[in-house]
C-alpha cells in the first residue's frame, strides 16, 4: 500500500523551501532526505528511495535547499545549506511524535547533513547516498576533516565505480572514524548507483537502496536529545 505524501513549507530564515512528508502507519523512524547538487527533492531517485522506505515502515521528509527553490543552479554555501538542514529536521521533529530522526542525503545533501551534525544538529544518525569524498580524479582534495568528530551511527552507501570516492580512501576514512561508520558497497555502481549493462529507471535504483537503509535505522536507531516531539 502506497503511503500518501503531504506537501509542506519549511521556513529557512526569511525565505521558505518546499518539502514532502510521508508517514506510514506504525513508522519506527523518520528519515529526512536532502537532494544532490544537480537535482531537486522530486528527482526520481529520491522519490523511489523514500517511497520504498515508507513501505518498510520509515517516515520520510524530502526538502529543497534554498538555491534549488529559487531556481538557481549553483549550490548554497555551507552556512545556508546547514540552516536549511536544521529547519528541515525541526519540521520533521514536529511531525514525528518522538521517533528517532535521521539525516540522509544524496552526495552534496549528505555532506551538508554531516556538516550540520558536526555543528550540533541533533540527529540519531546519518545516511550517505554516495558521499562526495573528493572531486573526481582529485583524491588529494579530500573532504573528511569534520567527519572524525562525529559519534552518531553513519552508513556510507557507495558504488564501487563512484569517481567521487576512491574505495581504498573511503575505507581508510571509515576505519579512522571508527565503529560509528559502516560502509556498504554497490558493485559496479557509479555516483548515481547506475550499473553498466543493467537498465533501471532512477526510481528503481533509489528503491533498491531502501532495504539496507531501513535495516540500519532499525538496528542503530535511538531518539536524540533536544528535539521537539
Amino acid at each position: 500500500m502506497t503511503t500518501s505524501e503531504s506537501p509542506i513549507t519549511i521556513d529557512v530564515g526569511d525565505a521558505a523551501v518546499s518539502g514532502a512528508f510521508a508517514e506510514p502507519d506504525g513508522a519506527f523512524a523518520t528519515l529526512v532526505v536532502a537532494h544532490g547538487a544537480g537535482a531537486g527533492m522530486d528527482h526520481q531517485f529520491l522519490t523511489g528511495f523514500t517511497r520504498a522506505l515508507n513501505a518498510l515502515g520509515v517516515a520520510t521528509l524530502r526538502f529543497n535547499f534554498p538555491y534549488r527553490e529559487a531556481g538557481k543552479k549553483f549550490p548554497d554555501r555551507p552556512p545556508a545549506a546547514i540552516a536549511a538542514w536544521r529547519a528541515a529536521l525541526d519540521a520533521a521533529a514536529a511531525r514525528s511524535g518522538g521517533r528517532p530522526l535521521w539525516a540522509a542525503g544524496k552526495s552534496f545533501g549528505g555532506r551538508m547533513a554531516s556538516m550540520a551534525v558536526a555543528e550540533g544538529m541533533p540527529a540519531a544518525g546519518l545516511v550517505y547516498l554516495g558521499y562526495p569524498l573528493h572531486p573526481p580524479g582529485k583524491p588529494e582534495k579530500i573532504r573528511d576533516a569534520h567527519l572524525y568528530g562525529l559519534t552518531v551511527p553513519m552508513l556510507f552507501l557507495q558504488g564501487t565505480r563512484d569517481p567521487f570516492a576512491t574505495p581504498d580512501l573511503l575505507e581508510a576514512v571509515a576505519a579512522r572514524i571508527g565503529p560509528a561508520a559502516t560502509v556498504q558497497w554497490r558493485e559496479g555502481g557509479d555516483h548515481s548507483f547506475a550499473v553498466a549493462g543493467l537498465k533501471r529507471d532512477a526510481d528503481e535504483v533509489g528503491a533498491s537502496l531502501a532495504a539496507s537503509v531501513a535495516e540500519f535505522l532499525k538496528t542503530h536507531g535511538k531518539s536524540p536529545a533536544g528535539l521537539a516531539s
